[in-house]
């Protein structure tokens, strides 16, 4: 029996998840007790809009310490350009290689402008541990 290599098959659905205008620290209590590394960021119609990471968080928390200022929406520290994403249907080790590429931890998986999932390396390592196995 032949293992699927497709990506739906291995991604995160429903992913953790924030609003560009929420407030930062809301988004990085999010990523504290979900332990995860980042969130995507949607819209109301579940659009992806950005991405926001826990290095953006630091940098914008120690940011706000030294300029002795508020710390601001998801918005005002996201990343919102050039967002790579992955469709469903690509496979596990292309989408893996570019990952490992670009040097990301995350990729967000998009169908017809709407967030439908996430591939993380925790779930690319689970799948390659199948195909070993």
């Amino acid at each position: 029996m032949q293992q699927s290599v497709s990506l739906r098959d291995y991604m995160l659905v429903n992913p953790v998840r924030v609003r560009p205008d929420d407030n930062l620290l809301d988004a990085m209590q999010v990523i504290i007790d979900n332990k995860i590394s980042g969130v995507c960021v949607v819209d109301r119609e579940y659009n992806l809009v950005g991405i926001l990471s826990e290095l953006d968080c630091l940098r914008a928390v120690l940011t706000a310490t030294y300029n002795n200022g508020g710390i601001g929406t998801v918005a005002d520290h996201m990343a919102a350009d050039n967002l790579v994403v992955a469709h469903p249907n690509e496979d596990i080790v292309d989408v893996a290689q570019d990952m490992l590429l670009k040097n990301k931890r995350r990729r967000p998986v998009v169908e017809d402008g709407k967030l439908i999932g996430q591939i993380t390396c925790r779930q690319l390592l689970g799948a390659m541990k199948k195909f070993r196995g």
